[in-house]
This record gives C-alpha cells, sequence and structure tokens, in this order.
C-alpha cells in the first residue's frame, strides 16, 4: 500500500488460517530487521465460527505485535454463535495478543503505533469496519 524510508503496509486477502501463517511469515521474513504487527480481521463466516477458530492458534506467532479484530455486529448480522474476546485469545494462544471489537478502537490503536523500523500488514477479505486505507498510506 505505502512505503518510506522507515515503515512498509501490506494489505492482503489472507484470512484463511494456513494463508495468514503462511503471509506472517513471509513478512517477517522479508523485514526481519523491523518489527511487524500483523492486523487479522475476522470477517468471513468460517472465521467467525467458534468452532473453527481452533485452527488460527499459532498463526501470528511470526508478528511482534498481532492484533485480532472483529465486529460482534457482523456476527449478529451474520446470524453466527456469539464468540466472545476470551475465546479470541484462546483460538490464538497468544499471550500478548490484542483484540479489538469497536471499529473507531482499533482505528485510534493502529493509528497510535510508532511506525519507526516498522512493517504493518493489514490481512483481511473485509475493511475493519469501515477504515479508510488511504488515511493510514498518509500517516506515513
Amino acid at each position: 500500500m505505502a512505503q518510506n524510508e522507515n515503515c512498509v503496509i501490506y494489505k492482503d486477502f489472507a484470512h484463511s488460517p494456513s494463508k495468514v501463517e503462511a503471509t506472517t511469515r513471509a513478512v517477517h521474513n522479508q523485514y526481519s530487521e523491523r518489527k511487524l504487527i500483523a492486523c487479522l480481521e475476522l470477517h468471513t463466516y468460517s472465521s467467525l465460527n467458534p468452532e473453527f477458530l481452533v485452527q488460527y492458534k499459532n498463526t501470528l506467532d511470526a508478528a511482534d505485535v498481532a492484533v485480532v479484530f472483529y465486529s460482534p455486529h457482523a456476527v449478529e448480522i451474520k446470524k453466527l454463535e456469539p464468540i466472545s474476546e476470551l475465546q479470541i485469545f484462546e483460538s490464538f494462544d497468544r499471550d500478548d495478543l490484542i483484540v479489538k471489537t469497536d471499529p473507531a478502537d482499533f482505528k485510534k490503536w493502529l493509528f497510535s503505533q510508532d511506525f519507526n523500523n516498522t512493517a504493518i500488514l493489514m490481512m483481511s477479505s473485509g475493511n475493519y469496519g469501515g477504515l479508510d486505507f488511504e488515511e493510514l498510506k498518509n500517516i506515513l
């Protein structure tokens, strides 16, 4: 999406567990000297299924900072069984996982990060509840 001498931002359609893991590892390997912030939006019917969530175990381990965003409202609209933040934590099996459920809170968190010597990976088939990717590009 964008890059300068201090930061690179990638947007990838990865959302299945195998693709999330492969993409995260690839960006980590390509930018091993940089801090990797990996953001994953759980957006598809399968990724929002509590029984399927366990397949995401360790998929974000290559990231220095791992964030999972999902919308409880999207779960409700799709008439799926509700999922909790605790289920997300347990499924990814990462003690320092950051879970965001509010688009404004996610954006505030993301835009407050130090982008110096950083690679940012945005993985989703959605848009994080309306995140303006042009605005994200412009913060560099």
